[in-house]
C-alpha cells in the first residue's frame, strides 16, 4: 500500500463526511445560531466564559487528543492496515463524530451541564446517579493514567524506580522545562487577549513565536531533575490549581496555543509521508490483514479483531472521554450553536487524520515496532515520522523527533487538567438536584460541592492511583472508556427521543459499542482470573476482574433502562399519532 494514497484518500473521505453527514446531523437536530448559549446566559467568569471559536476549537481539540489517536492505531496495526483504516474512517464519521457532536448539542440544551443531567431528563434519577459514579471513576483513571504518562516523560526515574539515563534523561528534562514554560506563556497570552483585548490574530502570531522561544530555551536550559514520584505530586499540585482557576486564565489560552503544536504535528506528518513517497523512500510495511504471529510483540496489542480492535483504537474512532469534554468544559464556553459542528464533529475527524498519520508512521518502522527497538507507541510515532523526514532532510531528523515527543507530552498534560475539571463537575453534580448549583447546596453537600474540596478529593485519588504506574491502569481505562462511549450514545439517543428529534443515527453505534465492551470485559475477566488462579499474576489481575464484573453489571442495567425508555417513547409517539 502506498502511504501517500492512504493518507490523502482518508483526508478526502473525512472531509466529505464532515460536509455531508455532519451537515445532515446539524439539520436534523435543529442547530439554532440565534439561540443564546449557556456561556452567555450563565456567564460567571469562572467556568461559563464565551470563547472565540478558534480558541475553543484549540481547547476541545487539545483536550480530546492526548496520546489516544497515536497509541491506538499503532498498537492495533498488528490486525492489518485495512481493519484499522476502516474503523478509523467509519468509526470517526458515523460513531465518534455523532457521539461528540450529540453530547455537545444535548449539553447546550441543558445549561452546559454533563451527560448525567441529560440522562436524568430522559431516563430518570437512578440512571443519572449510576452514570455519574461511573463517569467520575473513569475520570479518576484518566487522571491516574495521563498523570503517569506525563511523569514518565518528565522524570529521572521510571514508575518502578529505575534510573533514566543518557539521551532519554536529557529529553525528559527538556520536555519538563518546555511544558512549564509553556504554561507561563499561556497565562501571559490569556491576560493580554481577555483583559487587554489584544487582537486574536496578532496575539496568535506572537504566541507562536513564544512557543519557538520556549522550545529553544527548554532544549538548551533544563536544570529541573525530579524523580517519577516527585513529578506525580508536582503534577497533582498543578492540576489542583489549574482546575479551579477561571478558564480564561489558563485553560482557554493554554489549550489554544497547544493546538498549534498539534496542527504542527499534523503538518509534519503530512509532509513526512508525502516527502518520503515522492523521494522513493515511503515504504509501508503493515500487512493488509495482519499477522497473528506478531500479536503481543513490541508495542502491539493482543486479542482478536473483535473486540480488541475496537477497544484499542478509541480516540481515533470513538472515545467516551470525548462526551465528557463536550458536555463539560466545551459546552460552557461555546459562543454560538453554529460553532458546535466544527468544534465537536470537526475535531473528531481531524483526530482521525492523526490516527491515519500514526498508521503511516508505524508502517515506516514496522520491524522496529515489533522487535523491541521502541519502548512505547509514542516513540514509534515520533521515530517513524522523523525517519521519513530523515530520508529527504536528514539534518532536521533529530529535531523533529524531539518536537513530536514534546507535542504528545503537551497534549497529555492538557487532557490531564481538563479531566480533573470534568471530574470536579461530575462530583458536584452527584450531590445536587437538577437545576441546582454548588451555591444552592446546604449542610455536608455544601462542603463536598465546594470546588476546591471536590477537586482535592479527585487529585488525591487520581495521583495516588497513578503512583502504581501506567501499565497497571491502562487495561482498566480502555474498557471503561469505550463503555462510557456506549453510555454517552445512549444518553443523547434517549434525550433526542424525549424531545421528539431524530435519534435513529444512534441505534447501531450504541448497540455495537455495548457489544464490543461487554465481549472485551468478558475476555478480560477470563484472562485475568486464569492468570491469578494459576499464580502467574498478582493482585492487580483480581482487582481488574472485579472492576470488569461491575462494569458489565452497570452496562446491562443502564442498557435495560435505555431500552425501556426508547420503547416507551415509541409507544407514546405512536399513540399520539393515532390520536391525531
Amino acid at each position: 500500500m502506498n502511504a501517500a494514497v492512504l493518507l490523502v484518500g482518508s483526508i478526502v473521505v473525512l472531509a466529505a463526511g464532515y460536509v455531508l453527514y455532519g451537515g445532515w446531523l446539524a439539520k436534523k437536530w435543529g442547530i439554532d445560531p440565534s439561540r443564546k448559549t449557556p456561556s452567555h446566559e450563565l456567564e460567571d467568569g469562572m467556568d461559563y466564559v464565551p470563547a472565540k471559536t478558534p480558541v475553543l476549537m484549540g481547547h476541545h481539540f487539545s483536550s480530546i487528543a492526548g496520546a489516544g489517536p497515536i497509541n491506538g492505531p499503532i498498537q492495533a496495526a498488528v490486525f492489518g492496515w485495512i481493519p484499522v483504516l476502516l474503523w478509523v474512517l467509519i468509526g470517526g464519521i458515523f460513531f465518534g463524530g455523532v457521539h461528540d457532536f450529540g453530547a455537545l448539542f444535548a449539553s447546550l440544551r441543558h445549561n452546559g451541564q454533563s451527560i448525567g443531567e441529560i440522562i436524568d431528563d430522559s431516563m430518570g434519577k437512578t440512571a443519572k446517579k449510576l452514570f455519574l459514579i461511573f463517569g467520575y471513576l473513569t475520570l479518576i483513571l484518566v487522571v491516574a493514567a495521563f498523570g503517569s504518562i506525563v511523569a514518565s516523560t518528565f522524570g529521572t526515574t521510571t514508575a518502578a524506580g529505575v534510573a533514566v539515563e543518557g539521551a532519554t534523561l536529557n529529553a525528559n528534562e527538556s520536555t519538563a522545562m518546555i511544558s512549564f514554560l509553556f504554561i507561563v506563556l499561556a497565562m501571559v497570552f490569556g491576560f493580554f487577549v481577555y483583559r487587554k483585548n489584544a487582537p486574536i490574530v496578532v496575539a496568535s502570531i506572537i504566541g507562536c513565536l513564544g512557543i519557538v522561544a520556549v522550545v529553544a530555551i527548554g532544549l538548551n536550559f533544563h536544570p529541573i531533575a525530579l524523580t517519577y514520584n516527585t513529578w506525580m505530586w508536582v503534577i497533582g499540585a498543578y492540576i489542583l490549581v489549574a482546575s479551579v482557576t477561571p478558564v480564561w486564565i489558563l485553560l482557554q489560552p493554554r489549550d489554544y496555543l497547544s493546538s498549534f503544536l498539534l496542527y504542527f504535528m499534523i503538518a509534519v506528518g503530512i509532509v513526512a509521508v508525502l516527502g518520503a513517497v515522492i523521494t522513493g523512500h515511503g515504504h509501508f510495511e503493515v500487512p493488509a490483514m495482519g499477522d497473528a504471529a506478531l500479536k503481543g510483540t513490541g508495542v502491539f496489542t493482543t486479542g482478536t479483531v473483535f473486540p480488541a480492535l475496537f477497544v484499542t483504537i478509541a480516540c481515533g474512532a470513538i472515545s467516551g472521554f470525548h462526551s465528557l469534554v463536550s458536555s463539560g468544559t466545551t459546552s460552557k464556553q461555546l459562543d454560538n450553536e453554529k460553532d458546535a459542528k466544527p468544534v465537536a464533529y470537526g475535531s473528531m475527524l481531524i483526530e482521525c487524520v492523526v490516527a491515519v498519520i500514526s498508521l503511516c508512521a508505524v508502517g515506516f518502522v514496522w520491524s522496529a515496532a515489533h522487535d523491541g527497538t521502541y519502548a512505547s507507541p509514542t516513540q514509534v510515532f515520533a521515530g517513524g515520522l522523523s525517519a521519513m523526514i530523515g530520508s529527504f532532510a536528514p539534518q532536521i531528523q533529530n529535531i523533529m523527533y524531539q518536537m513530536l515527543i514534546l507535542a504528545v507530552s503537551v497534549f497529555c498534560l492538557t487532557s490531564l487538567d481538563t479531566a480533573t475539571r470534568l471530574a470536579r463537575y461530575m462530583f458536584q453534580e452527584f450531590f445536587l438536584e437538577q437545576g441546582q448549583t454548588a451555591k444552592d447546596a446546604t449542610g455536608y453537600k455544601k462542603v463536598l460541592t465546594n470546588p476546591i474540596v471536590a477537586t482535592a478529593i479527585t487529585v488525591v485519588l487520581g495521583i495516588s492511583l497513578g503512583m502504581t504506574g501506567y501499565t497497571k491502569i491502562w487495561p482498566l481505562f480502555g474498557a471503561a472508556n469505550q463503555l462510557l462511549a456506549a453510555l454517552g450514545l445512549i444518553a443523547v439517543c434517549t434525550w433526542l427521543g424525549e424531545v421528539g428529534k431524530n435519534n435513529k443515527m444512534f441505534y447501531v453505534p450504541m448497540a455495537f459499542m455495548l457489544a464490543v465492551t461487554i465481549c472485551s470485559l468478558v475476555q478480560t475477566i477470563h484472562a485475568k482470573m486464569t492468570a491469578y488462579l494459576s499464580g502467574a499474576a498478582d493482585k492487580w489481575a483480581l482487582i481488574q476482574s472485579v472492576i470488569a464484573v461491575l462494569l458489565i453489571a452497570l452496562s446491562v442495567v443502564l442498557a435495560v433502562i435505555a431500552v425501556k425508555t426508547l420503547v416507551s417513547q415509541h409507544v407514546k409517539k405512536k399513540t399520539d399519532s393515532e390520536a391525531a
